[in-house]
């Protein structure tokens, strides 16, 4: 099972997922070739992130945190340069504009890295519950963090302070978990999630219009 996918440019992408597999594509995801796999990990990646055709992060279940600089043709396990004694599941990872790397995860776990992942400060976060990704938006140092029943949170100073983020639709308060993110060309940010819930904002992540497929099915 995958359970993530980023391409840098338009042929070159990873997947990650479970037994810490990691995939990579050269034609635009036309043909995979796996390049790592940790059958004694037994916990899944859950998101995967390049700045560029070299370096890139994976990170996963029980705080797995893991490093190339060579395109993927080697991994090294980074976990420990992260203050996460309880190993709280790693859930996304997302680079904000003109600020630098963030992760978020389980219990409401937050870091953050200015120094593109060699050092990570670990935050107070807003939430306690599970975050399930982060998204940067067009503005600096912006970003979202979003999990568990519809709970969204803003901040627009690199994780310093945050603001909740209200949803409303036609039904009422969004409950359902969010499940993803992401960041349109032309700035617009899209948010789905389980019961069908689709969200959208033209206002850097301020305010959501919500929609709803009639047939309720989750998105991912």
């Amino acid at each position: 099972l995958l359970t993530a996918v980023f391409f840098v440019d338009e042929q070159h992408g990873w997947a990650v997922g479970h037994d810490a597999q990691i995939l990579a594509s050269s034609d635009g995801g036309k043909s995979w070739d796996k390049q790592f796999e940790d059958l004694k990990r037994e916990a899944p990646l859950l998101d995967v992130w390049f700045k560029d055709l070299n370096n890139g992060f994976a990170i996963g279940a029980y705080g797995a945190l893991l490093n190339t600089s060579d395109g993927g043709q080697h991994w090294q396990d980074v976990s420990d340069r992260l203050d996460n004694e309880d190993q709280y599941h790693l859930n996304g990872i997302a680079q904000i504009k003109d600020a630098g790397l963030f992760i978020v995860g389980e219990a409401g776990s937050m870091f953050r890295s200015s120094d593109e992942g060699q050092t990570w400060e670990k935050l107070e976060g807003p939430y306690q519950g599970s975050l399930f990704g982060v998204v940067g938006t067009a503005q600096p140092a912006t970003l979202l963090a979003y999990g568990l029943r519809g709970n969204l949170f803003r901040s627009s100073d690199f994780g310093d302070t945050w603001q909740p983020i209200e949803l409303n639709g036609a039904r009422g308060p969004v409950e359902f978990g969010l499940a993803s993110a992401t960041l349109l060309s032309d700035g617009t940010l899209v948010l789905v999630g389980n019961g069908g819930s689709v969200m959208r904002s033209t206002d850097d992540g301020q305010t959501f219009e919500v929609f709803n497929r009639p047939d309720r099915i989750s998105l991912a």
